[in-house]
């Protein structure tokens, strides 16, 4: 049976009524929050972290899924309505979806949107369910430097790929790193960076971290610019359903943005934002109509649309099989394993297969959650948006803030919280990334066992790193996701 038995076994997990239940609240208050504007799913799931502190982690996990596609067809709506993408990866669909709705068709976008987002997930599921299996076999063969230099490879390409500059990139990656250190030395017994605070000896926990640099952070950032922001709600009228034309219109596209979404967003140096942008290019060339992209080509809305999320369920193959994050929000999603104590990896398949599987499981039950509950629901979600942004945001704040109380119950947290929100502020105002800052905290103190580690395996011998082939593959593909944008540049500049 092999993958397809686990996923079987991964269903009678996942149909359980009490995880149908879960599965079904966060595809509510990830659409809800998602929906909200300025937040995108990294900062959705962030935000709802809190929420889950209590329950097993299996219904833990099936309702972060959830929260996941959930939040990501929230800012799918948002862009088509209120013209403010989330992300990155909704730019594509605010240009487009957003002057559909101007037109009077921005129920067909948000129709379109839906129905690729339901294709695309389900298709990249499927892919998730036939690689996860090969890449867990390919994991079981690595060692403590093999590991290393994965964690490495996600320094380098969530640095390189995410933000303006390599600087700044690195700057978050350091900044990131420090973070980690703080707190009690494992192997020596020494107390570092806690500035004599006894609540910090046990380090800053990985969610205060997330909570703080995305979800308060990127709040102010918001807020600050309350009042350049002069986009208004598109009212929604006529039917929710496509016109013959733009199904026909519409199918190719979901299934071209889906092709090029999974491979993409499998990669380790993946992501959305490369699929998106090439699915819009590649409509634009292949349309009947091209003299309609840039005033509301239903094509430029599709085909981007599903590319986003087949590259959600594709990032989330590294991430599972290898604990590599290589987005912002995979970046929070492993804060949520590592919430209960668990490393993603080979290792999670064998010792815990309920929980993955039945996470896989639930990705397929979420995505036709989301179909049949959300288009009906699209007037409630317009009315969300039209929620004052004062209240919302200090909402926002407030729910943050009682979450991180709630972890330990110590102001010490709160404080910390604030401040990192404080600090996520200023890295959001010089355009300095959040997710390289979070990756390196969480998968820093990791780098230094391994590192350890594979040092007292070898005697102290450093050639360990370059001598063992997989090793010094990964070490050369993580050098290269950093050369490369630089000479990239050199070329443009020298053309």
């Amino acid at each position: 049976m092999g993958a397809f038995g686990d996923l079987i076994n991964g269903f009678g997990v996942a149909l359980t009524p009490q995880n149908l239940g879960w599965a079904l609240l966060g595809v509510f208050l990830g659409t809800a929050v998602g929906v909200l504007p300025g937040i995108g799913p990294a900062l959705t799931v962030a935000l709802l972290l809190p929420v889950t502190y209590d329950l097993e982690p299996i219904s833990a996990f099936i309702m972060f899924a959830g929260i996941y596609y959930g939040g990501m067809y929230g800012g799918s709506t948002t862009s088509i309505l209120l013209n403010t993408p989330g992300e990155s990866a909704s730019i594509i669909t605010a240009l487009e979806g957003n002057q559909m709705a101007k037109r009077g068709r921005g129920a067909a976008a948000l129709a379109t949107a839906a129905i690729g987002s339901f294709v695309a997930g389900t298709i990249g599921t499927i892919g998730l369910t036939l690689i996860a299996p090969i890449m867990v076999e390919v994991a079981l063969n690595f060692g403590e430097a093999e590991y290393l230099a994965l964690i490495v490879l996600a320094f380098s390409t969530i640095t390189a790929l995410l933000g303006g500059s390599l600087a700044r990139g690195f700057l978050a990656l350091f900044l990131g790193l420090a973070l980690g250190l703080v707190g009690i030395d494992e192997m020596t017994g020494q107390a570092r960076f806690t500035f004599g605070i006894p609540q910090l000896r046990n380090g800053i926990d990985v969610v205060t971290v997330a909570v703080g640099l995305f979800a308060v952070g990127e709040t102010l950032w918001i807020a600050s610019r309350l009042r350049q922001d002069t986009d208004s709600v598109t009212p929604v009228s006529g039917s929710i359903w496509m016109t013959r034309d733009e199904w026909r219109r519409s199918w190719k596209p979901w299934l071209r943005g889906t092709a090029l979404g999974f491979p993409i967003g499998s990669l380790p140096a993946g992501g959305a934002e490369i699929p998106t942008f090439l699915s819009y290019s590649l409509e634009k060339r292949l349309s009947a109509h091209p003299e309609e992209f840039g005033k509301g080509a239903i094509e430029g809305v599709a085909g981007p649309e599903a590319a986003n999320n087949a590259s959600a369920a594709g990032v989330l193959v590294p991430l599972l099989t290898l604990g590599l994050p290589t987005s912002a929000t995979a970046a929070i999603l492993l804060v949520a394993f590592q919430r209960y104590g668990l490393q993603p990896g080979a290792q999670l398949f064998d010792s815990d297969p309920n929980l993955v599987w039945g996470l896989i499981a639930s990705l397929y039950i979420g995505n036709t959650m989301l179909l049949v509950l959300n288009l009906p629901l699209v007037g409630l979600w317009v009315r969300l948006l039209a929620i004052p942004r004062p209240l919302l945001y200090a909402g926002i704040l407030v729910l943050a803030g009682l979450g991180t109380y709630t972890l330990n119950n110590s102001t010490v947290d709160v404080v910390v919280l604030y401040i990192l929100g404080a600090l996520g502020f200023v890295m959001r105002r010089f355009a300095i990334p959040v997710a390289p800052a979070v990756v390196a905290m969480i998968l820093g103190p990791q780098a230094e066992q391994h590192f350890r580690r594979a040092l007292q395996l070898s005697q102290g011998d450093y050639s360990t790193f370059v001598t063992r082939p997989l090793a010094l593959s990964i070490f050369i593909l993580a050098a290269i996701s950093v050369v490369a944008p630089l000479a990239v540049k050199v070329v443009r500049r020298s053309r």
